[in-house]
């Protein structure tokens, strides 16, 4: 079995003719509208990412049987299991997760008109 790599390709954005001729001013970079706030845009792609996890968490926990366990089983815990999946998604996140937070914000970004540092 192989492995792939995936590679980051870098965009480049199409500049005006007028901006490609010599001696013409350089085009300004796009900037975000005034409604875009970075902080809360990476907030939403790492809570994206924490939603994801979360639904890739939850099977492994649907497939477990507590019922007969010692100290699990009942309605309290299937009432309370989604919650604790979802915290489970919500550390993985905050620790690195799966690296998906980075891509998602940058496109955010890009959708806004803005750009990515």
């Amino acid at each position: 079995m192989t492995s792939t790599t995936l590679r980051s390709v870098p965009t480049v954005a199409a500049a005006p003719m007028a901006a490609r001729l010599p001696g013409s001013a350089a085009p300004a970079a796009p900037r975000l509208p005034a409604s875009a706030d970075p902080a809360r845009i990476m907030k939403a792609a790492r809570d994206f990412e924490a939603m994801a996890i979360g639904q890739l968490l939850q099977p492994m926990f649907d497939t477990v049987d507590t019922a007969h366990a010692q100290f699990g089983g009942g309605a309290g815990e299937e009432a309370w299991k989604p919650m604790l999946v979802q915290e489970y998604a919500r550390q993985i996140a905050a620790h690195g997760g799966l690296g998906l937070a980075k891509p998602i914000y940058e496109a955010m970004l890009r959708m806004q008109g803005g750009t990515h540092t």
